[in-house]
């Protein structure tokens, strides 16, 4: 089954940190803290992974605020979304603005079809360098959009501001797999349009069926 909730926080930006770094001097998260009138949210986006052999891998885009819509149009607080293209859901896969139209086979069947597209290739690096390009976009006083789980613990916060499909099967994320429920984070610019972070685990699959299951 898919994550037990999934939406959008719409806010603004208070502040951002890194968590305390480990005995290695690595960090995992870049913190949010996001202006609501709820109150005020923490949302944790992963820049590494706490396993050595799992990094995160990430691209940041700059997108209309049509391409958002309906969810850049939604008033400031959390919102549940459907788990459907149109809702306004993310799916770093399906949604056209999203995918990854790097390959070979797919950028010359566009160019065929008189339709090149942008690539968005996914980028590979270090918690540093993962985490120094989800700062970029993140200014103080800026509207925010954040897309993931919310929780409760202490105060309502966001989590799972990541891909949400494609883990493989006996992960211990494999149930949570699904479609139209990946998670991210933009920031709207002063001319209107929305610089977005998007990140996934290095094991996530980049292609997925139906289920949200890798193929």
């Amino acid at each position: 089954m898919p994550l037990a909730d999934y939406g959008v926080l719409c806010g603004t930006l208070h502040r951002h940190f890194r968590d305390e770094p480990d005995a290695r001097g690595r960090w995992f998260r870049v913190n949010l803290e996001v202006d609501a009138p709820e109150g005020r949210y923490r949302c944790a986006v992963d820049v590494d992974g706490e396993h050595s052999t799992v990094g995160v891998r990430w691209k940041v885009l700059t997108l209309a605020a049509s391409v958002l819509e309906p969810a850049s149009t939604l008033a400031p607080g959390f919102h549940d979304l459907a788990r459907t293209s149109g809702s306004g859901a993310l799916d770093f896969q399906r949604h056209p603005a999203l995918a990854d139209r790097s390959g070979r086979a797919v950028a010359r069947l566009r160019a065929l079809l008189g339709r090149p597209g942008p690539a968005h290739p996914w980028l590979s690096g270090s918690h540093l360098e993962a985490s120094r390009a989800l700062e970029s976009i993140l200014v103080p006083g800026r509207p925010v959009i954040v897309f993931g789980e919310p929780f409760d613990h202490g105060g309502p916060g966001v989590r799972d501001i990541h891909q949400n499909q494609g883990d493989p099967h006996g992960s211990p994320w494999w149930a949570d797999n699904g479609t139209w429920q990946d998670g991210a984070t933009a920031t709207r610019r002063d001319d209107g349009w929305y610089d977005v972070f998007l990140s996934k685990f290095s094991t996530q699959a980049v292609r997925t069926g139906p289920d949200g299951h890798p193929l």
